[in-house]
């Protein structure tokens, strides 16, 4: 399973990653300064380290720092509420592989990281899936049914994902806002609901075929069998 290290000092903001990250089936670390974060990993190498920049003891730079003078390659994603273009310049001279400026959506982030580590681990993520009369390219973010393609929104195609990706799980519509919207969005349930009744639609799904089921008050499951596509 990929391992991943978030280290970062806002304790909202960090257990927010890792529920995101861990939801999206990653094994997940956390520490809540940059010494903390070098020891974990050096304890258990990480696949990919979410560093913020402003952190106690030894700040985001320090760290890149120490882990490319060590000769270690890992992939890091810097997180800096800084909007100074120095400060990015500085992280990626010194060997970040990206950044997100704070605020940012867990929907851009997500798929940072996923983007960062299919060019890293390309053997461990599937860019593209295959349930019953669909396919979905997850780099393209493209969805087809019987060959045809689904005109989808970035929003829907988004909570496509989340569903496909864990098949059979009950999404609470919490969980969707949380993961497709962000934390400091302002949806409501409602929001969702319409959201899925559209994606409903541009699928063509209805109550006999059943492919996003409603779960009592709860939630949405995908319900096909859900596999990578060669």
């Amino acid at each position: 399973m990929t391992h991943l290290l978030v280290v970062e000092d806002e304790p909202n903001l960090r257990q927010l990653l890792v529920n995101n990250l861990g939801f999206e089936g990653f094994s997940v670390e956390a520490a809540e300064d940059g010494l903390a974060g070098l020891l974990a990993h050096r304890a258990r190498r990480a696949d990919l380290i979410v560093l913020d920049l402003m952190l106690p003891h030894m700040d985001g730079f320090q760290v890149i720092q120490e882990l490319r003078k060590a000769n270690d390659h890992v992939p890091v994603i810097m997180l800096t509420a800084r909007g100074s273009e120095s400060d990015r310049v500085h992280g990626l001279s010194l060997g970040a592989d990206d950044y997100l400026v704070k605020p940012f959506s867990v929907l851009e982030f997500v798929a940072r990281i996923k983007a960062i580590l299919r060019r890293t681990h390309p053997l461990e993520l599937p860019t593209a899936l295959r349930s019953g009369a669909y396919r979905f390219d997850l780099t393209a973010m493209e969805a087809h049914r019987e060959n045809r393609p689904l005109d989808l929104t970035p929003r829907e195609f988004r909570l496509l994902e989340i569903l496909i990706t864990h098949a059979g799980y009950t999404h609470s519509r919490t969980e969707l806002l949380e993961q497709a919207w962000g934390a400091d969005a302002r949806p409501t349930p409602r929001t969702v609901d319409v959201h899925i009744a559209n994606l409903r639609k541009k699928l063509g799904d209805d109550e006999k075929k059943n492919l996003i089921a409603t779960v009592g008050g709860e939630g949405y499951r995908w319900t096909l069998l859900v596999e990578p596509d060669h």
